[in-house]
């Protein structure tokens, strides 16, 4: 595997404005029957989230140890549809819908077999982040991040 073809497998990529992360399911995510565990779909989201403000330029170890500052999930609105299962190779689709001044809201999606005939949406996501300091108080994002967030929702 080539290097970009390595890096691509752990950041993902982006096509237009949504970013894409694939994520194999693995024992460790499932129950017993196979089935992936409701609240392991949260952590694929938040990666896939992680990764598309990578693609931004922001690390989230250099924004809290340089700024002070972090994101944090203020609200989470989950529709669940279809099971992921053992061994399936599922994406997390991330857009931009909203930024505002302290926080920006994406909507994810999770899907089985993307770019297949028999593609499967398996969970909507609409997440709702906030930006804070390190007294854990809401604050507006520092510009160059606003408007980072800002160009991806528009691109």
């Amino acid at each position: 595997m080539l290097k970009n073809e390595s890096e691509h497998r752990l950041t993902g990529w982006l096509e237009n404005s949504e970013h894409f992360l694939p994520i194999r399911i693995y024992y460790e995510d499932t129950d017993a029957a196979g089935i992936v565990y409701y609240s392991n779909y949260l952590k694929y989201a938040e990666r896939a989230r992680t990764e598309m403000i990578r693609f931004l330029g922001i690390e989230n170890r250099q924004l809290m140890s340089e700024k002070g500052l972090a994101f944090v999930v203020r609200r989470c609105l989950t529709e669940y549809l279809q099971p992921a299962y053992l061994d399936d190779e599922v994406t997390v689709c991330t857009r931009i819908k909203e930024v505002r001044g302290a926080s920006f809201t994406a909507i994810q999606k999770i899907i089985r077999n993307i770019g297949e005939s028999d593609e499967t949406l398996l969970v909507n996501l609409e997440i709702y982040l906030a930006c804070i300091n390190k007294n854990q108080r809401p604050v507006r994002m520092p510009a160059d991040i606003s408007n980072a967030v800002n160009a991806l929702q528009q691109a």
